[in-house]
């Protein structure tokens, strides 16, 4: 059985994951009509992968493999989309047209990046409840205790 901050630790560590989430959608709804970045390359599309936290020791280990307790979830990649195509429009008189006069712009769709902003937020509220939820279980323990 873990401590009385278990819960909210493992509510936190959702709440931070979903907002660097949040942070990279809006990244790519920032860019989505940018044709170049510092480097000169086209934007890529950033997406975050999660997994669960590591156990740092054997106990925590055992509580795990019996199934009563996580340790939370972390963001085990920031990563670029290679894998969906550049948009390519035809604009010759752009400065960033190539020799046959076609721009290239991020492989960001505006809609996906809304319907994951939506998911996120609610994921971010749905711990944001969990916490609250564990906050006002410890003040009611401690009001038994009077």
């Amino acid at each position: 059985m873990g401590n009385v901050f278990t819960g909210m630790n493992i509510s936190a560590t959702g709440m931070t994951a979903q907002r660097t989430r949040l942070d990279i959608i809006s990244q790519n709804i920032a860019n989505v009509n940018s044709t170049r970045d510092a480097d000169g390359n086209v934007y890529r599309r950033k997406s975050v992968i999660f997994e669960e936290k590591n156990y740092v020791s054997f106990s925590d280990s055992l509580v795990n493999a019996t199934g009563n307790l996580g340790k939370g979830v972390k963001i085990s990649q920031i990563f670029e989309d290679t894998e969906e195509p550049l948009k390519k429009v035809y604009d010759p008189s752009h400065p960033d047209a190539d020799e046959d006069g076609y721009v290239y712009y991020p492989n960001v769709n505006t809609v996906t990046e809304m319907t994951d902003m939506i998911d996120a937020s609610r994921s971010y509220e749905a711990n944001v409840t969990a916490f609250n939820a564990s906050k006002n279980m410890q003040l009611k323990a401690l009001d038994i205790g009077k």
